[in-house]
């Protein structure tokens, strides 16, 4: 009989202690409640002791949450609509709020957190154009709607928002094919644009190309010349100075080329009086004035 009351006097202990006893894992975070009621808000991880059937304790993930949103749709500055596919990451970080808020349910804390980003987006988005939400400013735009729900999930619901990160932006079927069209007049615009002032560029270009390659040749042409000029002239002052020394030398010499080539063909006839200056020096040779040596006339 003793036996039997040692045994049960160890189980119920057993079962006092493990009702006494719990521990809170360094993940977790946990509330501790009497009769419904939060009396510790914060529990730290560690070993812990409560009161048996008076006190109950609730755990909860510590780790970053991650809430996938359904896509939504909004309206862009220049009244475009959008398909956003978003996501957030959370953590809690006030688990007696956290608790009050969602009666520690993290899929009702999704859900309200779900509900202010798709109200973030609407407002962010709304003020910005097409484009500054797809490429320019998609950064800043996350960066302010995650500083913008930090600024009440802490008080309201209990949790920080880590991140928030846009999936997928799509534009809804029944837009898409005039936005694509608007896109791509828009582009063939600045293309025409481009196009029309590299045009205007080539045209001065070619223009003054060719206004400086006819300078370029009257200034070729005109040095040219005067080199030829100068040469001339140099030339002549050299015949000059050469026949200036014995003027009958040059006189014979111009007459014997002027005979080379009248005579230079058997054929040629020339028909001419024998008296004339054009004989004279195949007449009386290279003497002074067409006189021998001794002054005597050269028949």
């Amino acid at each position: 009989m003793k036996k039997f009351i040692v045994v049960g006097v160890l189980f119920l202990a057993v079962i006092i202690t493990g009702n006494t006893l719990f521990v809170v894992k360094q993940t977790e975070r946990a509330v501790m409640l009497q009769f419904g009621s939060v009396v510790n808000s914060d529990i730290e991880p560690g070993l812990h002791v409560k009161i048996p059937w008076v006190n109950t304790v609730r755990k909860f993930d510590a780790r970053i949450q991650t809430e996938d949103s359904t896509p939504a749709r909004f309206i862009t500055l220049e009244q475009k609509m959008l398909e956003v596919d978003s996501f957030a990451k959370w953590r809690i970080v006030d688990v007696g709020q956290f608790y009050i808020s969602t009666r520690g349910n993290t899929s009702t804390a999704g859900a309200l957190l779900a509900q202010r980003i798709n109200d973030g987006l609407r407002d962010q988005i709304g003020t910005r154009t097409l484009i500054e939400v797809v490429a320019g400013e998609r950064d800043e735009l996350m960066l302010a709607l995650t500083a913008q729900l930090n600024e009440t999930t802490a008080v309201d619901i209990g949790i920080e928002v880590v991140d928030v990160r846009v999936k997928r932006i799509d534009l809804p079927d029944d837009v898409r094919s005039s936005v694509y069209e608007r896109m791509i007049t828009e582009r063939n615009r600045e293309a025409q644009e481009l196009r029309s002032r590299g045009e205007e560029l080539a045209i001065g270009i070619r223009a003054d190309a060719d206004r400086q390659a006819v300078i370029f040749d009257a200034e070729a042409y005109r040095d040219a010349e005067q080199i030829m000029g100068e040469g001339d002239a140099t030339a002549t002052a050299i015949y000059a100075e050469a026949y200036s020394k014995d003027p009958q030398f040059y006189a014979f010499t111009r007459s014997l080329n002027a005979y080379r080539e009248t005579f230079s063909s058997k054929s040629d006839v020339l028909l001419l009086d024998p008296d004339s200056d054009y004989f004279r020096y195949l007449k009386y040779g290279l003497s002074q004035d067409g006189l021998s040596q001794d002054g005597s006339s050269q028949q």
